[in-house]
């Protein structure tokens, strides 16, 4: 695991500073589906890391009480002094100043991560009486936001307030379904929260676009999956061109808290990701918003 060193604002503001200026966000992305089990922990540590492969300064948020990217990332959740949830916590308690997003810890010089435990479980039953409780992750952000090209937040299973404050926090959703029959089913209710969230509290807010994801192509369910996805959505959202496949390597790098590029940079699974981040920054940007 990772030794928990963090940055304090200042130094991340001079890390990132290029030629005497500071590089500008290009995108918050909220990667959701309320479904379990779906790849998006593992597209967003993934995704993460072919974006720094290409250049970009990427921050990492984990709003999971499982942890789960924060451990994909070789840090201990269960060693963690604060988390999140400090952050959360510190809007809720009007006695005190709202704490800086921290920690933010280094896990490579262009990839940073901001941890969860399971300290989070108990948060949206503290959120019910916050004010602007939707507003607190956005809030969170601004500080920083403009030191990094793209910010990844990885939203826990559910269609929570942390989901909520995820999805106005962003700029842009990925959907990650699934090619799987059951894991199909929730995914026009979460367009719709996404919608109503555009409507109501973030009208700038954008879906990118579905993405498919541990696809078994030898099978003719995950072949169908597809095709009935591209034709059901073809006329109001997109979906991208990649495909995320089932690569059994895949399952061992949250164990030892790497990416699939850093494992086994030459594999299908690595280039699938590669050609993700390629697909993301080719965008126009606006696309279909899936009202």
């Amino acid at each position: 695991m990772l030794d928990l060193k963090t940055f304090r604002n200042k130094d991340i503001q001079n890390a990132f500073k290029s030629g005497g200026k500071e590089l500008s966000v290009s995108k918050v992305y909220a990667i959701a589906n309320q479904k379990g089990g779906v790849g998006k922990t593992t597209t967003t540590r993934n995704l993460g890391a072919a974006l720094v492969e290409r250049g970009r300064t990427v921050l990492l948020i984990d709003l999971d009480q499982q942890g789960s990217l924060t451990a994909y990332c070789g840090v201990d959740p269960e060693a963690l002094n604060s988390s999140i949830y400090n952050v959360f916590a510190s809007y809720i308690d009007f006695n005190h100043e709202p704490v800086p997003l921290s920690p933010i810890i280094s896990i490579t010089s262009k990839l940073h991560l901001v941890p969860a435990n399971e300290e989070l479980a108990a948060l949206d039953l503290e959120l019910i009486h916050a004010y602007s409780r939707e507003e607190i992750l956005k809030k969170a952000l601004a500080p920083v936001k403009a030191q990094y090209d793209y910010i990844l937040i990885d939203c826990p299973p559910n269609l929570s307030l942390l989901v909520v404050n995820a999805l106005v926090a962003a700029t842009n959703v990925i959907v990650t379904l699934q090619t799987d029959y059951l894991a199909t089913r929730g995914v026009n209710r979460l367009i719709k929260i996404i919608n109503a969230v555009q409507t109501r509290l973030n009208p700038e807010l954008t879906i990118d676009g579905i993405l498919l994801t541990m696809a078994d192509l030898r099978t003719r369910h995950a072949k169908t999956i597809i095709e009935r996805t591209r034709t059901n959505f073809e006329n109001n959202i997109l979906i991208f061109d990649t495909i995320t496949k089932l690569y059994a390597p895949l399952k061992d790098t949250p164990i030892i808290g790497q990416s699939i590029l850093d494992l086994d940079s030459t594999s299908q699974a690595s280039q699938s990701f590669r050609a993700l981040a390629k697909e993301i920054e080719s965008l126009p940007s606006t696309v279909n918003g899936g009202s």
